[in-house]
């Protein structure tokens, strides 16, 4: 593909969407434990207890990792399984399996990449007003301090946040994912809290001798539903600020987006309110990298009269789909890309892409070959718009695909499959895919 020299292929995982093991070796409960054994909040009753039951098998997944070839893995650490009350010392057999994960990926000259929270929320702390309250910033930075402690000296990348729009979104104001609360725009002091959270978790890894930190949003473009209607251009910009900028104009910028005109009648609460003087210098702590989760733009239109949100979304109907309906948009990672580089100019850092991937039904044919050919056409497009944006001059320094395994896709259960390898979750037993053979055929090529 003619990248750069020193460009990093990853594939990416989360921990409770893959570790099992929920109850074993002194792990506390995680908001998404509760979350999933609360019935019907995931599809037909699924559950994280067991998922790929990696806290067993890393040994074979590390194994799936060193045949792929890649330079790098990008795993979470399971906030409850290193604090399982969520403050407190750290519980030694929980770094333990860290421990024995990183010197197994060095071993096979494999970079490990540590994500320190995929929302994995412990649930005394949700118990206590989870990201609602300041205090869990706290205590973010206090596990970080514990996971570097023990790890700082071999883990190359730290990203301290995934997506934390989507905790914001998806977990406080819509209550789809956990915890499942229904705040709409009151949840907008999840996004400080989790900001500043990052902010001191940056300044706690420094302190443990951490290299290479950043934090990973989810990015996701926004398009006017009718491009000459004032209202729908409002929602777009709408939308642009509260889920995208909102999460990286104060860490780049030291300032945050104005939101006020966007949330005003609508319910919001005033951001100044839970913002305090000191906070944002907390918060634009220098990075090294910004990690971009990437799988489709978003449609927005007006909302009617007295909405709770300042935007409606619309369906992308004139796009291929994945199997779960999302539209395929290559250039869509592309324009990202060169907004990215606009807006910020010389204060973004280099970029990882720390997500991309799709889900399609799967499942072995004849002779237990799994031809998952449209996943190979969507990395494959992902990756060229990715290399014309290197091209243009933009500083990506990697590509992480999502996923290495199927596993736990939060709500809609084990149904999606956005792996490289193929996992039956009745035998755990492990099947690469076409794609894992065209993606390691891919790195060696561009070796």
């Amino acid at each position: 593909m003619g990248f750069p020299d020193g460009f990093r292929w990853g594939v990416a995982t989360a921990a409770y969407q893959i570790e099992g093991a929920v109850a074993e070796d002194g792990r506390g409960p995680s908001t998404w434990d509760t979350f999933a054994h609360t019935p019907g909040r995931v599809r037909d009753g699924h559950t994280g207890d067991v998922a790929c039951d990696h806290y067993h098998r890393w040994p074979e997944d590390v194994a799936l990792l060193a045949g792929l070839g890649v330079d790098a893995y990008r795993f979470s650490i399971a906030w409850p399984r290193v604090q399982p009350s969520g403050g407190g010392p750290a519980n030694a057999k929980g770094l333990d399996f860290y421990d024995r994960l990183v010197d197994a990926l060095l071993a096979n000259g494999i970079m490990p990449a540590a994500t320190l929270y995929h929302w994995d929320l412990p649930q005394p702390l949700e118990d206590r007003g989870g990201w609602m309250d300041r205090d869990t910033a706290y205590r973010f930075a206090e596990f970080a301090y514990l996971a570097a402690e023990r790890l700082a000296d071999r883990v190359g990348m730290w990203i301290t946040l995934n997506e934390p729009v989507v905790v914001m979104a998806y977990g406080y104001a819509f209550g789809v994912y956990a915890p499942g609360r229904t705040l709409m725009l009151g949840a907008l002091p999840t996004a400080h809290h989790q900001l500043l959270g990052h902010g001191l978790a940056v300044t706690a890894l420094r302190g443990r001798g951490a290299r290479e930190i950043g934090l990973t949003n989810h990015y996701s473009p926004a398009w006017a539903a009718d491009a000459s209607s004032p209202g729908d251009l409002r929602a777009a910009d709408a939308f642009d600020t509260l889920m995208n900028r909102l999460f990286t104009d104060p860490v780049l910028l030291g300032r945050y987006p104005d939101i006020a005109e966007h949330v005003s009648g609508h319910g919001g609460p005033d951001f100044a309110s839970f913002v305090r003087p000191e906070d944002l210098a907390v918060i634009s702590a220098p990075i090294d990298f910004l990690g971009v989760n990437y799988y489709q733009p978003t449609r927005v239109t007006a909302p009617p009269a007295g909405g709770p949100l300042p935007f409606d979304m619309v369906d992308i109907m004139e796009f291929p789909r994945t199997g779960m309906g999302w539209p395929i948009v290559p250039d869509g990672l592309l324009s990202l890309l060169r907004t990215l580089g606009e807006r910020y100019r010389s204060a973004l850092p280099p970029i990882y892409i720390t997500e991309n991937g799709c889900s399609f039904p799967d499942e072995p044919g004849p002779g237990g070959t799994i031809d998952d050919a449209a996943r190979i056409a969507f990395l494959d497009a992902h990756i060229a718009a990715t290399r014309t944006a290197v091209d243009e001059g933009a500083d990506v320094r990697g590509y992480f695909a999502w996923s290495l395994l199927d596993n736990f896709e939060w709500a809609e259960g084990y149904h999606p499959r956005f792996g490289l390898v193929h996992v039956d979750y009745a035998t755990q037993r492990r099947t690469p895919k076409r794609s894992y053979a065209w993606f390691r055929d891919l790195i060696a090529a561009s070796s």
